[in-house]
Formats: structure tokens, sequence, C-alpha cells
């Protein structure tokens, strides 16, 4: 693994501690992905084995993303702002900040004892023991291995959350850190029993018709640079109101964007209240976790995001201006 400042222990060392104590709660990021979910619904199973007490709390007060509701638990996910119960030992997974902890940070702060396990690198430990990989193609590669330490049979369950956010984190399989190590777990967890198949039908082929509409509209906004490799594309609220779409049903839509043909970095932007979230992907080896560091955002090589604390018509023009593209579809300025 790559050595990074906030790493102060090992995965066996993690397990170790973590057998110590009996009741968990534990916590991924706000606008929580396959592999945040995945990730803390994974150990919650390795954990439970173990005889512990465990509960997964979401980071805000909102319903999980419709399309990983397959995961085992999901349905016993509790908003962080209404758990009431103990925190002896709090987790937090896939995530790097309390800021990005959303509502789970007064959980944290509350906690006995704290542990982080993450693949995104960030200067400083946000918990007593902290184990950051990012050369991980995924956060649930390493709850995969914890489950081992934990001495956890690692049966279907757990192979199920887990091989969810290697396929989403890799884009199945398809990015830049789908490496020999993503492969050779993925084997390993179809072996205990995920199905790729019956994966990849719930995630990737249950999509709404509002989000077939949505993906209209991202269309028609859609703007190219000059030479074509930086596209650009937003949906406003009013987009998601029209078509009776939610958050989720935008998710996919990065990917559509990516794919097409000479483009190296794809962004969507998407207006929510009171501010702009900006998803960031690249085709070939460009650092588009750089340009999201430019708006106060971060993430992986990639794959990143952002948030913009403008109206939507603004955050348009300042990403544009920073892809190199000029003839942009602006929204409509609101009064």
């Amino acid at each position: 693994m790559a050595v990074t400042p906030q790493t102060n222990t090992t995965l066996p060392e993690i397990a170790e501690a973590l057998l110590k104590h009996d009741q968990f709660v534990i916590c991924g990021h706000v606008s929580p992905d396959g592999d945040c979910l995945g990730s803390a619904l994974g150990l919650a199973w390795a954990l439970r084995q173990c005889g512990k007490q465990v509960t997964c709390v979401l980071a805000r007060d909102e319903q999980p993303p419709a399309d990983l509701m397959f995961l085992p638990g999901a349905a016993q996910l509790v908003p962080a702002c209404r758990y009431e119960g103990p925190c002896e030992c709090f987790v937090a997974v896939d995530v790097p900040t309390p800021e990005r902890l959303g509502d789970g940070a007064a959980l944290q702060e509350r906690a006995a004892f704290t542990v982080t396990i993450d693949h995104h690198a960030v200067p400083e430990a946000m918990s007593e023991l902290s184990y950051t990989d990012p050369d991980s193609a995924s956060t649930t590669l390493m709850i995969w291995e914890l489950a081992k330490y934990l001495g956890a049979a690692r049966g279907k369950l757990i192979a199920t959350c887990c091989y969810t956010g290697l396929m989403t984190d890799t884009g199945r399989f398809q990015n830049q850190n789908a490496d020999v190590s993503a492969f050779a777990a993925a084997a390993e967890m179809v072996a205990a029993g995920a199905s790729p198949s019956d994966i990849a039908r719930a995630f990737y082929q249950n999509r709404t018709l509002a989000s077939i509409e949505l993906e209209e509209r991202a269309v028609a906004h859609m703007a190219l640079s000059a030479d074509g490799e930086a596209v650009l594309s937003w949906l406003s609220l009013a987009d998601f109101e029209a078509c009776g779409a939610v958050k989720a049903d935008a998710e996919q839509l990065i990917d559509l964007l990516r794919s097409i043909k000479g483009v190296r970095v794809a962004c969507l932007l998407r207006e929510q209240a009171g501010e702009v979230r900006g998803s960031l992907r690249a085709k070939d080896d460009t650092d588009v976790a750089a340009i999201a560091r430019e708006f106060g955002g971060g993430g992986h090589r990639a794959a990143a995001g952002l948030t913009i604390h403008e109206p939507l018509r603004a955050a348009v023009e300042a990403v544009a201006a920073r892809l190199g593209i000029e003839d942009v579809k602006l929204p409509e300025a609101r009064s």
C-alpha cells in the first residue's frame, strides 16, 4: 500500500482492537455510493459473526440510493441524527474527514474509541486508529481483508457487499484502478457466493423511467471543449422536478458523458438545495482529483467530486472555464 500521513496502524491491528469492543456504530460519507454502503454493511456482517452489536448509520437523514437497496442489511440503515443508542466504538468507512461524515460526526465525537478505514488520502487522521490505502481500488477490498483477520466466515452476505463496492468503484472493472489485486479479490468474493450477474443487474439494469428522462436533459445541456477532450453537462432542480427524479437517478449519467469518443475528462453538475454537486471522471491518466481540489473537493485520480456553494449558473460558468469549454449552455438565471 502507499504510505499516507493519516495511516498509523495495520488491518490486523485494527481487527485485534475491534475484537476488544462489543458495540459498534459504522458510518460512511454523505451521498453514499456502492463502496460506502458495501463497506459499512460488509463490516457489520463480519462483526456480527464475532458476536458484536452493530448499527450502520447514514450520514444524512435521507433515503439510501434505491439502486443499492438490494444489499443485505440496507433496509436496516438508520440516519445518524436519529440514532440514540450507545456508541462505544465508531468506525468510519470510505470517508476521510469529519465534514464528509455529516450527522455522523456527532456520533464519532461521543464514541469511546474511533477507527477509520478508507482509500482517500488526506493530510491528517480523524480517528485513533486509521488505515488508508489510496492504491486500493475500493474500501471494500480492505473490508474483505479485515473480515479475514476478524476470523469471520466470509460467505455470501459479506461477499455480496464487498463485491458491490469493488464493482461500482472500478466502473464495472473498466477504470484504471481495476488492477490485479481487484480481480483477485473479486474472484475470491465470487467463490464465496457473490453473484456478478445478480449484482450488476440490480445496480446497472434497474434504471427508472425518470432516470432515462433525466439522461435526455443531460444530453441536451451537454457542451464539449473545442478539441473534444472535455465534456460538461448539468441538471437543475427544475429538471429533477419535471422528470419526477431523485438524486440516485442521476448517478450513472457521468459514465454516459465519459463514454463519448475523444473525451478525456467528463463533468456532471447537479443542483441541490443551496449548493451544486459535481462529479468528475477521467478516461486516461488525467488527475481529476486535482481539478476537484481547486473547488474545495477531492477524491481519486480518475474519479472525484466537488461542491460549489453558488447558484447553478455561476457553477457551470466556473467549471466550464476550468475545463476550457467556451460554448457552454447556461441554465437560466434565477431572479
